[in-house]
């Protein structure tokens, strides 16, 4: 410390004195009773306090380095006021341990209690709970005020004589100084918010994601190739606009407390912690060149994904937001690109079915950017994706929708995917279809079976004779030695349809419901057998 901030602290004016810093709830059994948002159906969550019937609610638990807001990605079963958690207590373990319920629901700024990544604060609006992994700031009035506060560089000098380690208990946050004048100081923290609540808003990981940016009509050009760069100025201004904001934050505070000679104002881009800026998003030592081709990558795969949920009904092109996470499926919400009807959506390596993946996707493009720019667009969308030689553009989407789409799907969604990959999981790869958990029904593995599985089986069977004709008919031809070839193949891949078909009847037969509050895991179980690995 240095003597002016040592002289600061005889005034013993402190943050705990003005607002309550305070660690919340831990229910000894988060993974019984905490989920990740989309994992449940939506239709039982309380988002903003206003329903109190419902059985989930918002539960901050801390999260990556992240300023001003985001981070709201679990739920925890508060139903009749905890009753189920409450009815756990184990007086050996003290667990579950409800601290400070005066203070749930009520707006607060939380934080990581651990973190690697230093200290930040988001805003958290009324109707969450928090837990002693995401303590969270309360105030009764200026709260914008003490948010701009801990969010700025004079917080985080404090905090490295106040909390050298990794951990920033509620003891640690209350003991910064704070004189009770500070409270009228101007602040830009609701400016923060809100750019950093629009950009969190952006990905479909929010559960109050209305659009998709690559999709707004205030971007949109003819190509995806000149949207993306209509947008790409947007998040520009986006990350430079919170930069100026953040620095004059800072330069409020650093003049109010008098460190000029300590502190600099300067926030780096790599702190500006939104998604849409790629020097916070992916870090590191990459090249300018590097982290906007991870930027485009990521944005085309969002692009996909988003059309993907428009396939099975949980996004649609008439209606922004979340449309469909579970209670009942209304078709008529779908007019401009149509859901699936059945919940099921074959990938394979050609497309035996007028609901193939890529087929739809193609769709998607169509009616998404038109017809007139469809295949320069689709050539953007394959070199972005990573194209082969030799590979036509349709080529190489059904190859990233074979080998990575899932991948990327499972790391999205927190290993709690809500579309899951029914696959035969032989090195051929001869059967993969998507469904969506929430569109799930007894009988949706008896269909996948019947309308998809055996109608493959019967299409292999006559490419198989096809084959045979040609290897007869032109004995010892190039012809003869490519089909023979061929053919080999074509038996490997019949040969593991036999057996995972033989699996499949298996499980149609117990026709195994799901109950979505169990949350992924639980339910991914029940048809472990059928899925890929996670």
């Amino acid at each position: 410390m240095s003597e002016k901030e040592r002289d600061l602290y005889s005034s013993e004016e402190l943050l705990g004195n003005v607002c309550s810093p305070r660690k919340g709830l831990d229910t000894g059994e988060n993974e019984h009773f905490i989920r990740l948002w989309h994992e449940i159906s939506f239709c039982n969550v309380c988002i903003d306090n206003n329903d109190h019937s419902r059985k989930w609610f918002p539960y901050n638990k801390g999260g990556d380095f992240r300023r001003w807001y985001g981070n709201r990605e679990y739920l925890i079963n508060w139903l009749h006021d905890g009753r189920d958690i409450k009815a756990r207590l184990n007086w050996k373990t003290k667990k579950p341990t409800i601290r400070n319920a005066d203070f749930y629901y009520q707006e607060g700024y939380s934080w990581t209690t651990v973190s690697s990544g230093g200290f930040s604060a988001r805003y958290s609006p009324r109707g969450a709970l928090f837990d002693n992994g995401g303590c969270t700031l309360f105030a009764d009035e200026r709260l914008a005020v003490f948010g701009g506060f801990i969010n700025s560089k004079v917080m985080s000098r404090f905090l490295e004589f106040l909390s050298p380690t990794l951990n920033f208990q509620p003891g640690d946050i209350s003991k910064a100084l704070f004189p009770k004048v500070f409270m009228d100081l101007p602040c830009n923290s609701e400016g923060c918010v809100e750019i950093s609540k629009s950009d969190w808003d952006s990905y479909e990981t929010s559960w109050d994601f209305t659009e998709l940016p690559l999709l707004k009509a205030e971007y949109h050009e003819p190509t995806i190739r000149e949207t993306y760069q209509r947008l790409r100025v947007h998040w520009r201004e986006m990350t430079r606009g919170m930069q100026c904001l953040e620095e004059e934050n800072n330069r409020i505070f650093i003049e109010a407390y008098g460190l000029q000679d300590e502190l600099t104002p300067e926030v780096p881009l790599s702190e500006i912690t939104l998604t849409c800026n790629p020097y916070y998003r992916y870090g590191g030592d990459k090249s300018e060149e590097e982290l906007e081709e991870r930027l485009l990558l990521d944005t085309i795969k969002e692009y996909i994904s988003y059309a993907v949920g428009c396939m099975f009904g949980r996004y649609s092109l008439d209606k922004k937001g979340l449309v469909f996470a579970g209670g009942d499926f209304d078709p008529s919400l779908y007019k401009t690109f149509p859901a699936d009807e059945n919940n099921i959506i074959p990938i394979l390596a050609d497309d035996y079915f007028s609901d193939d993946i890529v087929t739809r996707f193609i769709d998607f493009v169509r009616i998404t950017f038109g017809q007139t720019t469809l295949e320069e667009n689709l050539e953007f969308i394959a070199n972005t994706l990573g194209r082969r030689a030799k590979e036509t553009a349709r080529d190489t989407i059904r190859r990233y929708f074979l080998n990575d789409f899932y991948k990327d799907h499972v790391q999205t969604y927190k290993k709690r995917p809500v579309y899951w990959l029914f696959t035969s999981s032989g090195r051929g790869k001869a059967f993969n279809a998507l469904v969506y958990l929430h569109r799930y029904q007894p009988d949706t593995v008896a269909i996948l079976r019947t309308d998809y599985l055996h109608r493959l089986q019967d299409a292999l069977e006559v490419e198989k004779q096809h084959l045979q004709r040609i290897i007869n008919d032109e004995a010892g031809s190039r012809s003869a030695r490519k089909a023979a070839k061929e053919l080999t193949r074509l038996d490997k891949q019949i040969l593991e349809l036999k057996k995972y078909e033989e699996l499949v009847h298996h499980y149609a037969d117990m026709r195994i419901p799901l109950d979505l509050d169990d949350g992924v895991k639980v339910n991914y179980a029940k048809l472990d057998e059928l899925l890929a690995k996670i």
